[in-house]
């Protein structure tokens, strides 16, 4: 749930916006107002509008447009600076919160026009160096498949089906939670999910989903299910829809049972699993790629076009020149 009680109204009707005519998720709005509060928080302390010392107890619900239009690039600036030098941020979490200023004051100029000079139009991104994804291995994947269906798990056909869509489709783990039984045609063998942005796509079901899936349904509860989960997929031993934590528990569970490292793969990684997996044994084309994995940009799915050093050792050995002598 939005927390919204303590923002100006300024901040809530930007939210109202995003959720209304942009049709953005619940995680996005959440950190658009978690972003902005803290962005305000600090403004009250660099205009000397505050004298409290406690940055949490700072209050912003009396900020207004007048206050707003003291703000300069400059001071974005200093916000991401405070929070590089003070928070020790990462370039990611300041190019969140650069992206949620862009937003905002984009919003203040161009659609409530309530400001004349948009202060972020210049402010450029923080550089984020790409990091290659962390994945399992084809033989951890299989050992991970293996433990899930264990006797001693009394959720072991639900916990195998979480597993193997995960390692099979590379969904999102609100993706996954989303799931309807409705969502699912089980003749074409498909299923579609809400994937970022409330943006419907279509996910294609290998034999291993829909068996592992048929084999839930077996089990799955019919009775006494919560009215709002009743079309849910994944329900928790509450009969309500499986929450995101018991999804990344069952995942955390799992791989210890499995031997591997949970500080190093979590659900996300088994996201970045599945998606090296198809590249690397599908021969699969990297715009397939994208859509499959709902990326809105080809940039984030290149990424795994790098991961893969046996390809790049194969493709200099294959060089045709490769044996050529003097």
């Amino acid at each position: 749930m939005l927390d919204r009680d303590e923002n100006p109204e300024i901040l809530n009707s930007f939210l109202d916006y995003n959720m209304n005519v942009l049709n953005k998720s619940p995680n996005t709005l959440k950190e658009y107002n978690y972003d902005l509060n803290t962005f305000l928080k600090f403004l009250k302390i660099h205009f000397h509008a505050t004298s409290e010392t406690e940055f949490e107890k700072i209050t912003i619900n009396d900020i207004d447009i007048n206050f707003l239009k003291k703000v300069t690039l400059n001071d974005i600036y200093s916000f991401l600076g405070y929070l590089a030098n003070k928070h020790k941020a990462m370039p990611a979490t300041r190019a969140r919160k650069t992206s949620s200023i862009k937003a905002f004051f984009k919003y203040l100029t161009q659609k409530a026009n309530l400001l004349e000079v948009n202060p972020a139009q210049n402010l450029e991104m923080p550089k984020i160096g790409k990091r290659l994804p962390k994945y399992l291995s084809l033989e951890d994947s299989q050992k991970l498949l293996k433990v899930t269906y264990n006797e001693d798990n009394r959720n072991k056909e639900r916990d195998y089906a979480i597993i193997t869509l995960f390692l099979n489709c590379g969904m999102r783990l609100s993706e996954l939670v989303g799931i309807n039984l409705k969502s699912i045609d089980f003749s074409e063998e498909k299923l579609t999910v809400i994937g970022k942005g409330n943006k419907e796509r279509t996910i294609y079901l290998n034999k291993a989903c829909m068996n592992s899936i048929n084999e839930y349904l077996k089990v799955r509860p019919h009775d006494k299910i919560k009215p709002a989960s009743k079309d849910a997929l994944f329900l928790s031993e509450r009969r309500e829809r499986i929450s995101n934590r018991t999804v990344q528990n069952v995942v955390k569970n799992e791989l210890k049972k499995a031997g591997l490292d949970i500080t190093k793969y979590s659900t996300h990684k088994l996201r970045h699993t599945a998606a090296t997996l198809m590249y690397k044994y599908g021969n699969v084309d990297i715009r397939a790629l994208q859509e499959l994995l709902g990326h809105e940009s080809i940039s984030t799915t290149e990424i795994y076009t790098h991961v893969d050093n046996e390809q790049i050792r194969s493709a200099v050995e294959n060089n045709p020149l490769s044996d050529w002598k003097n």
